[in-house]
């Protein structure tokens, strides 16, 4: 958006032309938007019988609600009436995960036109600089793309298991369940959204300094992670012989695993105050603003996993230190230490490393238990200690 203050002029056309890679046609199934009826320049392509299909009104219908109504623009009609130069203009829907379209696409609506006004303008009255117009959009795109992909499985397994109906039959009936859900699931992303930017403002900005003192003790200031921004406790849970499991099983029973694994690793970390970075597979990461929050949590998963009569145990390690946080994931030399850890921990068991365990070793909730020295990659020689449960309950899930 370097040129967000003028409108795309033959120069910025041709460069367009030029860098552009082959156009994707509206109607190629490679784009999740693409006009089921649409031919290869966009327009509606009349079917064979004269008649639209039920199931094709259905679907077009809930398209025109979704898009808030009909592809009636070009990308470079768009582009133009942001005041953009197409090349402008892709960046954004890039970053939104959008696919390339061709300059004869119909593809957009005037909702589309207002959403890009909406960011063009934010850089344009100096509230956000290219750079952060272009990572926050980026950010919705792929935590929107996520979340409807996450939405849309669940419904189907749903209905699959209630409807006993074929996975085939369930993804056609979902076009005419959703348009009596859209409203309710809009207004609770809008809802969580708020939610979850006030906590990520207390969590990120007004605690940050405080959490960085509460880290000092035990430090020499020359560790590593000593420039990074933000201090927390690192963990990570994995599952034993997930692999094999995986093997063995059938795609329900797989997906049943994998959702309890997921369901239960939220659940515990919410409860305990963290939270839930990502998850992948057979492990979770997950971070805690103090020590003893982030031993809670990974006791308690610990043992969840120990008691639950299907998923297998789960080796477990935490590592109080310093971190990045970008992207929505987190980086750093504390990251690292806590996932080599989680590989040397015994089935059932929670790591921490020495430092960490110093800052523990004063609560009597917890007890630790030295083990010897292993010498880790990347670190060289580490004290690993076991943590266990000291007195009180831990962390009481309703």
């Amino acid at each position: 958006m370097d040129d967000v203050d003028v409108a795309a002029g033959p120069d910025d056309l041709d460069d367009e032309v030029a860098a552009a890679p082959a156009s994707v046609p509206a109607s190629d199934p490679a784009d999740p938007d693409a006009d089921p009826d649409a031919g290869p320049s966009g327009a509606a392509a009349p079917p064979a019988t004269g008649t639209l299909s039920a199931e094709r009104l259905a679907t077009k219908a809930l398209e025109q609600r979704l898009l808030g109504g009909e592809r009636k623009l070009r990308r470079r009609e768009v582009a133009a009436g942001a005041g953009l130069s197409l090349l402008s203009a892709r960046k954004l829907w890039r970053a939104l995960g959008f696919p390339n379209l061709g300059d004869e696409d119909v593809a957009f609506t005037e909702k589309d036109q207002t959403a890009l006004n909406t960011v063009v303008d934010l850089v344009r009255t100096g509230k956000l600089t290219e750079e952060a117009a272009i990572s926050v959009t980026r950010a919705i795109g792929q935590m929107t793309d996520r979340m409807v992909v996450w939405q849309i499985e669940a419904l189907v397994e749903d209905m699959v298991h209630q409807q006993g109906v074929s996975d085939a039959v369930a993804r056609k009936r979902l076009v005419n369940l959703l348009p009596s859900l859209v409203d309710a699931l809009e207004e609770m992303l809008v809802y969580s959204w708020r939610r979850q930017l006030n906590a990520g403002v207390q969590r990120l900005a007004v605690r940050a300094e405080a959490g960085l003192a509460s880290s000092e003790e035990g430090r020499e200031g020359d560790e590593d992670d000593a420039p990074l921004p933000l201090a927390r406790a690192v963990g990570f849970a994995d599952l034993v012989s997930y692999t094999s499991l995986s093997r063995r099983m059938n795609e329900k029973t797989l997906a049943q695993l994998v959702q309890r694994f997921e369901n239960k690793c939220a659940e515990i970390i919410s409860v305990g105050g963290g939270r839930l970075v990502k998850t992948v597979g057979d492990e979770v990461l997950y971070i805690a603003e103090t020590p003893a929050a982030g031993a809670e949590i990974s006791l308690a998963l610990s043992q969840a996993f120990n008691e639950d009569e299907i998923l297998p145990q789960a080796r477990v390690a935490m590592v109080w230190g310093r971190i990045l946080s970008r992207l929505g994931d987190i980086y750093g030399p504390t990251v690292n230490l806590a996932a080599r850890l989680t590989a040397l921990a015994d089935p059932g068991t929670v790591l921490v490393d020495s430092m960490t365990a110093a800052a523990l070793e004063e609560d009597e909730r917890f007890v630790l238990l030295p083990r010897p020295a292993e010498n880790v990659r990347g670190f060289g020689e580490i004290l690993p200690v076991q943590l266990q449960r000291g007195s009180g309950k831990g962390l009481v899930l309703d």
